[in-house]
């Protein structure tokens, strides 16, 4: 074997370990945003349910007050 084949060997293994373990780290970052992005979602599916409930109440509130005319209770 020549010198520069074994360069080029060495090389390419390097390159593909290095490929190897970028490829694992992403893998890995995508399930710790896809566990990070759940929790969120179950915290503010609570928030806004309570935000949407609020909502509708001061709606039918509202409704109430825009039925009556002006001036007279």
């Amino acid at each position: 074997m020549s010198a520069p084949f074994i360069v080029w060997l060495s090389v390419g293994l390097v390159t593909t370990l290095a490929m190897i373990a970028v490829a694992i780290g992403l893998v890995r970052h995508v399930f710790v945003f896809g566990r990070t992005l759940r929790r969120f979602q179950e915290e503010v599916t609570s928030v806004a349910e309570e935000i949407t409930r609020e909502s509708e109440r001061a709606s039918r509130r509202a409704g109430g007050f825009s039925e009556r005319p002006f001036g007279r209770r």
